[in-house]
């Protein structure tokens, strides 16, 4: 007789197009019902639209078509875009959002899967990017406190790397912080100073030399650790 066994959860690298688009797609509908309404406003208005101008020009059908097609990429990007927004949502204030929100960085960047930095006080978390404006570091807790650890990775990481620009981001919703969802967008937008093949470099050189910081194996919640209390006192 079959044993049922558990289920294991789907890695989305490996799903096909259509299972991570139908996927998507199910969550927005769930989390955001209007953002459906605005893809088939924008699928159905850039249509009729081609077909108007077709009519214009004598050729409905085809320049209805390429209407059509325009409307279908409309749709993905207003869907891409909200799907995003969703899921910052639904993340909400939960711990290590700001690693997840950097994994967004694709060409040219280097992300580090694990925060460099930990506070097992307060929680408080740094993370770290590597690409053409140099290397990045991410806080992620509120200001002032957080500005402290991340001061003073800058200071170890401008040591080691003193003709990098080390650059730091304070992520949240306060001031002089970027918030999470705009994150990505706003280290794109960041001037580049060193090469491609330096951005390999630095990298490498920098897991070498490890980090200052509390050791953190591989898929460990940095949430669940708890600072040695005897440490703490003392003792």
């Amino acid at each position: 007789m079959a044993r049922n066994t558990p289920s294991q959860p789907v890695n989305p690298e490996e799903m096909g197009r259509f299972a991570q688009f139908r996927a998507v797609f199910t969550m927005l509908r769930k989390a955001d019902p209007l953002a459906i309404v605005i893809m088939i406003a924008a699928l159905v208005g850039l249509t009729v639209i081609g077909v108007l101008i077709g009519v214009v020009v004598g050729h409905p059908i085809y320049v209805g078509i390429l209407g059509f097609m325009v409307g279908i990429l409309a749709a993905i990007v207003i869907m891409g875009r909200r799907a995003e927004r969703a899921a910052y949502t639904q993340i909400g204030d939960r711990k290590g959002v700001v690693g997840y929100a950097l994994k967004g960085l694709r060409r040219g960047w280097n992300v580090e899967e694990q925060p460099v930095a930990v506070d097992p006080r307060n929680q408080d978390l740094l993370f770290r990017a590597v690409g053409r404006p140099g290397v990045v570091l991410v806080s992620e807790g509120p200001m002032p406190r957080v500005a402290k650890l991340a001061e003073t990775e800058r200071k170890r990481t401008a040591r080691l790397l003193p003709d990098v620009p080390v650059l730091v981001i304070h992520a949240g919703d306060g001031p002089d912080q970027v918030p999470v969802q705009k994150l990505v967008r706003h280290l794109m937008r960041k001037r580049a100073v060193i090469t491609k093949q330096e951005v390999s470099e630095v990298s490498k050189r920098l897991r070498a030399l490890g980090a200052a910081r509390l050791p953190i194996p591989k898929g460990v919640d940095p949430m669940r650790m708890r600072p040695d209390r005897r440490a703490t006192k003392g003792r």
